[in-house]
């Protein structure tokens, strides 16, 4: 991460103004910064309208540099579906999506693109070719490409709509005493742990997630998951603000490691949506080796 500090000279009637003109980006460029969180003012999140009073300090902190592009990696694909329009991939648990800083390569975008060629489509740019939506590098499950704009933009309507289905199963800390709720609880960048997200944090957006236990175990409920919207770390966000934690998540949850799990227990199990020619379309996956035979090592209530 690169953090950046200005102080204010004089009185702004704005933030992202002010840092436009200090920092070189563009007026959109500075106010989209202060939207996602990355942005402070005498360390404390900001919005993007808010106004600067003298000896006020602006903190601008940014991801690293990544990769100008992505490269074709001969990795092997589950591939639950495959048209001319999209294909419907099984994400296995440590694959990260797209590169990032410290994951140059071994991405499932590498191996999309040396599954798909130049028929991914392009509005996410050349580190993200194709993705529409993403799942976390320790979160197993199915994901939907884009071979095509026109079909990128149709999916992205129906998740920004919220008719896309996206369900998942966890295995999360604790005894859930309901059987079903719902969390609705706005999320953000958290204001000081730069990689967490937090309920309520900078710039937080709308954010609603449906649970029901499917099963308790000594110490632990397993539970299926429904998005209604789709934050980053939505689903580990949501269970920790409830003191329920997903099982093994190394950012949300207690710093006692599970060793058996390698991360976060969270699989997304059902992905449905309409297809750009007008089907309706959904698919189901199993539970991978690693939660069935962690849900084996736990005793049933």
């Amino acid at each position: 991460m690169t953090t950046r500090e200005w102080t204010c000279e004089a009185a702004c009637p704005r933030v992202d103004v002010f840092l436009a003109e200090k920092s070189g980006l563009t007026r959109s460029a500075a106010a989209r910064r202060c939207d996602e969180g990355s942005v402070t003012v005498n360390g404390a999140p900001c919005r993007k309208r808010d106004p600067l009073r003298a000896g006020d300090v602006v903190t601008l902190t940014e991801p690293d540099p990544v990769p100008a592009g992505a490269r074709p990696q001969d990795i092997p694909l589950t591939i639950v579906y495959e048209d001319d329009d999209l294909l419907v991939v099984n994400k296995p648990k440590g694959m990260v999506v797209h590169p990032a800083p410290g994951n140059p390569d071994g991405t499932l975008v590498n191996a999309l693109l040396a599954h798909c060629g130049d028929s991914l489509s392009g509005i996410n740019g050349v580190i993200r070719p194709g993705i529409v939506h993403r799942i976390d590098k320790d979160t197993s499950g199915l994901l939907i490409v884009a071979k095509n704009d026109r079909a990128h933009q149709f999916l992205a309507r129906q998740i920004k709509e919220h008719s896309f289905i996206r369900e998942y199963e966890a295995v999360v800390y604790g005894r859930l005493r309901e059987d079903e709720g719902t969390i609705d609880a706005p999320i953000g960048r958290h204001p000081v742990k730069r990689k967490q997200m937090a309920v309520g944090g900078a710039a937080a957006r709308e954010a609603v997630t449906h649970w029901r236990v499917v099963a308790r175990y000594e110490g632990f409920t397993h539970v299926a998951l429904r998005l209604e919207t789709g934050r980053t770390h939505q689903i580990r966000v949501h269970m920790a603000s409830i003191g329920h934690p997903v099982a093994g998540d190394p950012l949300y949850g207690p710093r006692k490691v599970i060793t058996a799990l390698h991360g976060q227990c969270l699989h997304a199990r059902r992905i449905g949506f309409v297809h750009p020619d007008g089907r309706e379309m959904l698919f189901d996956s199993d539970l991978p080796d690693y939660f069935v035979k962690f849900l084996q090592s736990l005793t049933r209530e």
